[in-house]
């Protein structure tokens, strides 16, 4: 199975390789048993042309992690950064959840990729932090923004409100999705996704409805 995301399309063709084989040897072996010689002979490439597209095992891990997540974080760019202004919160956080999910769901070399991140950030915290910095973070502070935003939803502080929303998505993925969550406690997603929407407006509801009554007295 190709990679496909923007990330990936503007790699050449040998980068491509690349990247394909350093996912097979990275969830195979993992990040400690991964060594360049065996991600190059992966790739079908030699050793010169690994290095000189990636310097080094972080570095290729790297590219590695933009690659599986680009069109997840497009996704979530696209709809937080070109949300129709007229569009309610209710309905673009809703449309948010089911995105982000859907996304990760149907990506399952990002599943594998955050099972493989998850096992190695003892021994490897670099590898976290940097899926930390690289990738959750901007997605974050991207989401965060919108919130800012949305006045009406009276959030106090709308940097922690983007974490606990993101937080939400991620548990639900790692405790249905990674920790078969489906199949031992499973948890209508529907209902997750209302209540989580229902949380985060319920402060702009009651407005609407004070207004709506004092209209009605007036």
């Amino acid at each position: 199975m190709s990679f496909d995301s923007p990330f990936i399309k503007e790699q050449s063709d040998k980068g491509k390789a690349i990247l394909e084989g350093a996912f097979q040897v990275f969830l195979g072996q993992g990040y400690a048993a991964a060594s360049m010689d065996r991600i190059a002979a992966a790739a079908g490439v030699s050793k010169s042309t690994l290095y000189s597209n990636f310097q080094d095992k972080q570095g290729l891990f790297l590219a590695l992690m933009r690659a599986v997540t680009s069109a997840n974080r497009q996704v979530v760019f696209e709809l937080l950064s070109k949300s129709d202004l007229e569009d309610q919160p209710d309905v673009v956080l809703r449309r948010l959840a089911n995105m982000m999910l859907d996304s990760f769901y149907e990506n399952q070399r990002l599943l594998s990729l955050i099972r493989l991140i998850i096992g190695e950030s003892e021994r490897f915290p670099e590898v976290a932090k940097t899926f930390i910095l690289e990738i959750q973070q901007p997605m974050i502070e991207q989401l965060s923004l919108y919130l800012s935003s949305q006045t009406q939803l009276r959030l106090s502080d709308p940097k922690v409100a983007a974490r606990v929303f993101a937080g939400a998505m991620v548990h639900y993925l790692l405790v249905q999705r990674v920790l078969q969550g489906d199949v031992v406690t499973p948890f209508d997603r529907d209902r997750m996704i209302d209540g989580l929407v229902d949380i985060f407006t319920s402060q702009d509801r009651k407005s609407t409805r004070l207004n709506s009554s004092h209209r009605c007295i007036s």
